[in-house]
């Protein structure tokens, strides 16, 4: 007979107490390779043996599975405002267990968690109910360029949602290089404006977007563009000025903390370039 460490880190690394006395352990056994550090009680009913992720270890003492933006983060999927404490699936009618350092956020979603973490398509649509739209797209977006969604994945994923918000699955595409190109694309999206994606110009290379043939848009995302970075940007908007193109570039804190001004200059830059067509 396997000793109750093996038998737990063949299922996972966590185990309910009902299931390892099935498989003929006692509650005595259980207690004493506690007792002997073999073992660790997470929380009544719940044991693991190490290592556990923080994250896992602070949603199983919470009572849940770890899930929401907390599970996107571990597949490095983008996120528009990155958690540092856990998101925690607690089901409909369940209660927190009290834990020490308890900052857990708990999400009372319909269904039983598993120990551990919630499924990838499952935290996609806790996200969608916890960030919203938008959050929701660029990390789905992000997903897809990871690789991570099987087509069966994403239908599942697709009848799950609301009906409401289907169409985001639908627009979505595989090739945004960043969560903020998604947020771009889907903010244009709404507006009714028509957008090229990853475009190659002769002697400019690939940019983000073209809108109507002439102008460039350009995320520039959270890295600070100085020094060499800087000399290319401006060598590439310079080759496209000469080609006919006009370039706006962003960076993250203007899409996202200050869109209207980004949405009034590309509206501007639209009626310019037809006034001189």
């Amino acid at each position: 007979m396997l000793s109750a460490p093996d038998t737990i880190r063949r299922l996972g690394g966590l185990a309910r107490g009902t299931h390892l006395q099935e498989l003929g352990f006692t509650r005595r056994a259980l207690s004493r390779a506690v007792q002997r550090g073999d073992i660790q009680r997470i929380r009544d009913g719940v044991f693991a043996v190490p290592p556990i992720l923080d994250g896992i270890r602070s949603a199983t003492a919470h009572g849940g599975a770890l899930t929401c933006a907390s599970v996107l983060q571990m597949f490095e999927i983008w996120v528009l405002t990155p958690v540092t404490v856990p998101h925690v699936w607690l089901g409909s009618d369940r209660h927190p267990h009290p834990h020490d350092s308890c900052m857990c956020v708990s999400h009372y979603y319909r269904g039983r968690p598993p120990l551990g973490r919630a499924p990838l398509v499952t935290a996609l649509l806790h996200f969608l109910r916890c960030a919203g739209d938008e959050a929701f797209f660029a990390a789905y977006e992000s997903a897809l360029r990871l690789k991570l969604l099987t087509k069966a994945a994403r239908a599942r994923l697709r009848a799950a949602m609301p009906a409401s918000a289907r169409w985001l699955i639908d627009i979505a595409r595989r090739d945004a290089d960043s969560g903020l190109e998604s947020l771009l694309r889907l903010r244009l999206h709404v507006l009714g404006i028509r957008l090229d994606c990853q475009v190659a110009i002769n002697d400019v290379g690939k940019v983000d977007f073209v809108i109507g043939g002439r102008l460039i848009l350009e995320a520039d995302g959270k890295v600070n563009h100085d020094g060499v970075m800087r000399h290319k940007d401006l060598v590439r908007d310079a080759a496209a000025s000469a080609r006919g193109y006009e370039t706006l570039r962003f960076d993250y804190a203007q899409i996202v903390y200050d869109w209207p001004t980004v949405q009034a200059a590309i509206i501007a830059a639209l009626r310019r370039l037809k006034a001189y067509s």
